[in-house]
C-alpha cells in the first residue's frame, strides 16, 4: 500500500500534482496496489487531487478524524469532538494562550452536505489559507456542534510555540498537531491521528503495516511515518518529520514522491 499526504508532499505550489507524479501514481493503482491520500484536508477539499491521480478509493481526512470514500462520495466514519469538550478545550487554551482565536471543521454524510456548515470561525480568526466555505459566527456557535477538528490561531506565535503551550495544559485529552508553522494548531479527539486512520484502511485492504510506504512533510504526518513499514519525508519537511523517517526524498516541487515510487512502478 502507498499512502501520501497532499500539501507539501504530493502537490506543488500550484495545488496540482505534476505530470510525472500523477503518472507513477496511476501505475501504482493500475498494478492493484492500494493508493491512499492521507491529509489534514476535509473531504470537500480532496476530490480535485483524487481526480488528478485517478484514485477512487478511501481518503483519510482531517488528520485521521474522518474516512471518506471519494468514489462513492460518502463519509464512512468520523471521530469528533463533542460540544462540551470543545468548550472545555477553548477555555483552557484561552487561559494558556491569550488572544487565541478559534474555528471548527465539521463533516457531514458527503463531501458537500448541505445540512452541515463545514467550517465556522469567530471574527478574530485569521486564515493561513483561503477558505471560501467559512462562516463568521460567535464563539458559542464555533463550539456548539460536534467537530472533527478544533483549530486555534494566534497572530504572533508560531505553530510550534502554540503546540507546546497547548500540550502543557491539555495533556492527553486531545491530539495537538500542526500542518503549517504560521500560528495555527489543530486539535483532534484523543488517539486520532493520520496513523490510526491509515491503519483502518490497511486493515480493510488486508495489508500489514510493514507493507505500507507513506510520504509526508509536517508534524501531523509523524504518526503515519512512524507507523508505516517505510516512512518517507520530503526534503522540505519539518525537522520532526525528517527525524522519524526511514528515508528523505527530494522536495515536493521536485517530484520527491515520484522519485521513490519509480523504483517499483
Amino acid at each position: 500500500m502507498v499512502a501520501s499526504d497532499i500539501d507539501g508532499t504530493l502537490i506543488g505550489l500550484d495545488n496540482r500534482v505534476s505530470e510525472r507524479t500523477a503518472a507513477v501514481v496511476r501505475r501504482v493503482i493500475g498494478s492493484g496496489t492500494p493508493f491512499v491520500l492521507v491529509t489534514g484536508r476535509p473531504p470537500r477539499w480532496v476530490s480535485m487531487i483524487a481526480e488528478q491521480v485517478g484514485t477512487t478509493g478511501f481518503v483519510v481526512c482531517a488528520n485521521g478524524a474522518a474516512l471518506y470514500d471519494v468514489g462513492e462520495d460518502r463519509v464512512v466514519w468520523q471521530r469528533g469532538l463533542e460540544p462540551v469538550l470543545l468548550s472545555d478545550l477553548a477555555e483552557a487554551l484561552r487561559e494558556a494562550i491569550p488572544d487565541v482565536a478559534f474555528a471548527s471543521e465539521r463533516v457531514g454524510a458527503t463531501a458537500h452536505d448541505d445540512r452541515v456548515r463545514p467550517f465556522v470561525a469567530e471574527r478574530t480568526y485569521r486564515h493561513p489559507w483561503i477558505d471560501s466555505d467559512d462562516v463568521e459566527v460567535p464563539l458559542a456557535e464555533v463550539l456548539g456542534r460536534t467537530a472533527v477538528k478544533l483549530l486555534a490561531q494566534h497572530d504572533t506565535m508560531t505553530s510550534a510555540e502554540m503546540a507546546l503551550a497547548a500540550e502543557a495544559v491539555l495533556g492527553e485529552e486531545v491530539v495537538v498537531t500542526f500542518s503549517t508553522n504560521s500560528g495555527l494548531v489543530e486539535l483532534s479527539a484523543a488517539g486520532v491521528t493520520k496513523a490510526t486512520g491509515l491503519a483502518d484502511v490497511a486493515e480493510r485492504a488486508g495489508v500489514p503495516r510493514e507493507d505500507v510506504v507513506a510520504f509526508g512533510d509536517m508534524p501531523n504526518d509523524v504518526p503515519m511515518l512512524t507507523w508505516a513499514g517505510h516512512g518517507v519525508a520530503m526534503a522540505n519537511a519539518h525537522a520532526e518529520a525528517r527525524a522519524v523517517a526511514d528515508e528523505v526524498t527530494a522536495q515536493h516541487t521536485d517530484d520527491g514522491v515520484a522519485l521513490v515510487l519509480e523504483r517499483w512502478f
